[in-house]
């Protein structure tokens, strides 16, 4: 920004007259130095390099510079003035230049020139720090002023510059808590109420400009770095744990409960769900202390409780059952806050309940050369350490009164539900060690065996070694696309097979509704018949031609195997169907050889002429008669032998010769 308008040469001139008085030698005389000018204004940082004034020197006069003139600012050179210093308003803001005129050595005439150095906004702001650090308080009001401003001001060398200030959020939603009090005053206020458990710091930047408009030039701006840490407050009372979370100021407190046996007093702290009497100091940034107490509900001061760590013991046994319904106090160590629960204790008859292990038999391994004091593993599980334990199912507190020792082997040793070895294994071996548990409150005694097996190789490799494991993910997904395609090669393979040996079968099996035969001629059996002189051999009698009434098919449609498995009828054919010249039909106690053939199409395998044929007695349960018709006899008709062919499928009664 520039400077404030300067005055007016006309009115600075008897301002200067009056401070340095008047020259010596400046009265109306004609022969005296003159200059074209005594005041120029110039704005800093400008170089000028032409003459800054016309000095007018009488014969016999000489003109030097003054030692009362400005150091280094000026130099005259022949009859002219010249500026030899860039002028800066910050380092001198008014620069004058003394000129005596001398006859000989004494001086004639003194002339001032001053120059009025204008300012213009060439440096930037500076803040006094870069980084500033400042603590605020969890509790501080909303609305108080954080930092002063004073604290946070800028300077700028330029002294008619004003300044503006802006902040900027380094931490995520930091300007929401904090602002400026104006764009010309930096002080920090506080927006919104702290949390420190929700934001600890924030960052934020401080931004000086020396400009109102950000787009102007020149502009100069200047940044600094505001780290606000937040401190604690005493805002929250002490929390019992575990507890459920309603905001971040107070919790639902949790509530303690135990069993106790009657008639016994528990040497150790009562077992409690959902776990021990425990508090913290709900300012956790503070964490004072905590101090336990109880203050009602302990009848017969039958509980004690530990100041420092709330464990909860049994100061004498209890006669009969009841309940005893603790009320538990938690205060600060400076006493500032406190909290109140329950902890209730139910005392019952532990009669009848006995002590007892988890498991009737326990199994443990050991590995084969493992040194003395090696824990034995659980051989179910051979990641885990075998733990050995007697219970009162109800009673956890006595349970903590419970001792182990093994009866029958040195070999091993138990530490608390531990066992160790004594001994290095050297041997493959299997030893059956007996444990056995006392408690040392109700005297009561239970024994188990476990089964230890020394095993020469590690246990083996569990889900939770993942990194020790022979072959990678990777190598079993290869093995697995490797042995898929196998087994999809295989059962290709097998289809071509079934399909190339039991075909046929596919065919007959088909469901497909049986069609009429064709005409007898249509079966041209050349290789069966190479001439026309083939005869039946197996029968003396020829076979006329049926009657094409007889021969004609059923109407209705019929499954591929009805033609095959339905035996013929045993009642002869009625005279009016019966064409002249046809056999007879075969009757009980006919000879043998009086039987019906029954031809297929089905050719035998290549390089054996031939049909199959299957022969039916009149008992359809006798065994059949397969006769091979390798090569026919001549005198039959080839056509009386095609027409003997009427189905496609194998009957039950017929095989392949």
């Amino acid at each position: 920004m520039g400077a404030p308008a300067l005055l007016w040469p006309p009115l600075l001139l008897p301002l200067i007259i009056v401070l340095f008085g008047q020259p010596p030698g400046t009265s109306a005389q004609n022969q005296a130095c003159s200059v074209t000018s005594e005041y120029f204004e110039i704005k800093e940082n400008t170089n000028v390099s032409e003459p800054l004034a016309n000095i007018s020197v009488p014969n016999g006069q000489q003109v030097s510079l003054g030692s009362s003139s400005t150091p280094s600012a000026f130099k005259i050179a022949g009859d002219q003035l010249f500026l030899t210093a860039i002028p800066d308003y910050e380092e001198n803001p008014l620069l004058e230049a003394v000129l005596e005129c001398k006859t000989g050595e004494s001086v004639v005439t003194v002339l001032r020139v001053f120059v009025v150095v204008q300012d213009v906004n060439d440096n930037a702001p500076e803040f006094p720090f870069t980084i500033k650090k400042h603590d605020v308080a969890e509790d501080t009001r909303v609305g108080s002023i954080v930092i002063p401003g004073t604290e946070l001001e800028a300077k700028d060398a330029d002294k008619d510059d004003t300044l503006i200030y802006t902040l900027q959020e380094v931490t995520p939603d930091a300007s929401s808590f904090f602002s400026l009090v104006g764009q010309n005053n930096p002080a920090l206020r506080l927006e919104k109420t702290l949390d420190f458990y929700k934001i600890q710091s924030m960052t934020l930047k401080l931004l000086a400009r020396d400009t109102l408009e950000e787009d102007k030039n020149p502009s100069h701006t200047a940044t600094a770095t505001l780290v606000l840490n937040v401190l604690p407050a005493d805002l929250r009372t002490p929390w019992f744990l575990p507890c459920s979370f309603s905001d971040g100021y107070s919790c639902i407190q949790a509530q303690y409960h135990g069993v106790v046996p009657i008639g016994y007093t528990l040497p150790s702290p009562l077992i409690l769900s959902p776990g021990p009497i425990y508090a913290v100091d709900g300012d956790q940034g503070i964490n004072q202390p905590i101090i336990y107490s109880i203050v009602a509900g302990n009848t017969d001061d039958t509980f004690i409780i530990n100041a420092d760590s709330g464990n909860l013991t049994m100061a004498k046994s209890i006669p009969r059952p009841m309940t005893f319904t603790l009320v538990v106090r938690a205060d600060q160590v400076d006493m500032a806050r406190y909290s109140i629960t329950q902890a209730i204790v139910d005392a019952r008859n532990a009669t009848g309940t006995p002590l007892q292990f988890s498991r009737n038999r326990y199994h443990g391994t050991v590995v084969l050369g493992s040194k003395a004091g090696t824990e034995v593993k659980d051989r179910t599980s051979p990641s885990e350490i075998l733990r050995i334990q007697a219970q009162y199912p109800g009673f956890p507190d006595l349970d903590s009164a419970t001792t182990y020792q093994i009866t029958n082997s040195s070999d091993f040793k138990m530490e608390e539900d531990v066992m160790l070895t004594t001994v290095a294994m050297e041997h493959v071996d299997t030893f059956y060690v007996e444990v056995e548990a006392t408690n040392t409150v109700t005297m009561d005694t239970a024994t188990t065996v476990v089964e230890i097996q020394v095993t020469e190789q590690e246990p083996p490799i569990t889900g939770t070694q993942g990194e020790d494991q022979r072959f990678s993910t990777v190598d079993m997904a290869v093995l697995g696309g490797v042995l898929g395609a196998l087994l999809l090669l295989a059962l290709i393979c097998l289809c071509i097979l079934i399909h190339k040996h039991y075909r046929h079968r596919f065919n007959c099996c088909s469901g497909k509704v049986s069609k009429p035969p064709p005409p007898l001629s249509v079966y041209d059996n050349l290789a069966f018949f190479p001439d026309h002189k083939a005869s039946w051999l197996s029968t003396s009698n020829p076979q006329p031609q049926p009657d094409p009434e007889t021969a004609r098919p059923p109407s209705g449609p019929q499954s591929p195997m009805s033609s095959s498995l339905t035996p013929p009828s045993s009642a002869p054919p009625s005279p009016e169907l019966r064409a002249p010249g046809s056999p007879k039909t075969v009757q009980a106690g006919d000879s043998p050889l009086a039987v019906r053939s029954i031809l297929t199409k089905e050719r035998r395998p290549e390089g054996e002429g031939g049909y199959k044929a299957v022969w039916f007695g009149k008992d359809i349960r006798e065994e059949a008669d397969v006769v091979v018709l390798n090569e026919p006899a001549a005198g039959v008709d080839s056509a009386s032998a095609s027409g003997s062919e009427g189905s496609d499928e194998d009957s039950p009664n017929q095989s392949y010769i």
